[in-house]
């Protein structure tokens, strides 16, 4: 898909937070930075009229809902969690996905976009308060409260607050390559990227431990991808046993030491991909992997594709 006209929805009441978080990736002109210029609308039910907020303030869409067909993007922030939405901007949200629009929902919007029937018999996620609700409301989907956001293709739903902020950075990515989410994440001083694999929250309290976070063993591995990494030796650099940093590292990260490492590795070898000629065997190399088909294999798994067929299509070259 192009991704150049974004349109977000304004509902009643809409939540500042989720909104600001597309306004702040796609309504920013960061083409001085590198990032590609996106014509950026908010719509609403009437234009120029305030709405109220979840946060006890107001906000004013300056177009129409029906401006919003036709736009490559729609994000659907989150809101207050209707019985019923308004039969025009349900059809909107159907017509503009019809005509190829991607449809992004952050937060409780997924309920919104429930609504709609396109969730039918797709997975998709919500802030974890409101998972079990909204599987209830929507048997047909495959609800899930562990991710941070999940890709269907033409439909992505982002969890709770900050989640959105990965699920766009995470399109932005999927659409214009690692380089241009990379630039905005900076801008936004946030991580590049957060794997949707992770968990939303902590299930429970950290363990009490005298040891410090292991963010330290983190920035290690990060600027060390080129070198081989075992939990036994992650473990003595963080001064734990290996159980207590392999329960650590979940607790801290979301997920296990070797699944980490691999979107470490991939993600590295994405910009390499982007960014340089060197060889398939050479980006193996600098990110990690020891080989090609290792590589590849990993790739495949992660991306969906190959790395040759991934340069074709996001080499900045």
């Amino acid at each position: 898909m192009a991704l150049s006209k974004v349109a977000a929805l304004v509902t009643n009441p809409m939540a500042m937070f989720e909104m600001s978080v597309a306004c702040e990736v796609f309504g920013i002109d960061r083409t001085d930075d590198g990032v590609p210029p996106f014509t950026f609308l908010t719509c609403g039910e009437s234009p120029g009229v305030p709405v109220p907020t979840t946060s006890g303030g107001q906000y004013v869409a300056s177009h129409p809902w029906s401006d919003a067909v036709g736009a490559d993007l729609v994000v659907i922030p989150a809101g207050g969690v209707r019985e019923e939405y308004p039969p025009e901007l349900l059809q909107t949200i159907r017509d503009a996905h019809a005509q190829g629009a991607t449809i992004l929902s952050i937060c409780t919007g997924s309920f919104l976009l429930g609504a709609t029937g396109l969730l039918d018999g797709r997975s998709a996620v919500t802030h974890w308060r409101y998972a079990e609700e909204l599987a209830r409301r929507f048997p047909r989907t495959r609800v899930s409260m562990d991710v941070l956001y999940i890709d269907e293709g033409s439909i992505i739903t982002g969890a709770g607050t900050a989640a959105g902020i990965d699920a766009c950075l995470h399109l932005v990515r999927r659409e214009l390559g690692s380089a241009v989410a990379t630039r905005i994440a900076r801008r936004m001083v946030v991580p590049p990227q957060r794997d949707g694999g992770q968990r939303q929250y902590v299930e429970a309290p950290l363990p009490q431990t005298d040891c410090e976070s292991i963010q330290p063993v983190l920035d290690h591995i990060a600027e060390n991808l080129d070198a081989p990494h075992t939990v036994p030796d992650l473990a003595r650099l963080a001064m734990m046993s290996e159980r207590t940093f392999a329960r650590r590292f979940v607790a801290e990260t979301g997920t296990t030491p070797h699944k980490w490492l691999v979107q470490q590795r991939v993600l590295r070898a994405r910009e390499l991909l982007e960014q340089t000629d060197l060889p398939v065997e050479s980006v193996a190399s600098h990110s990690g992997f020891g080989s090609a088909a290792l590589l590849r294999s990993h790739f495949q798994s992660v991306v969906g594709t190959s790395p040759q067929r991934y340069r074709r299509e996001f080499s900045a070259r």
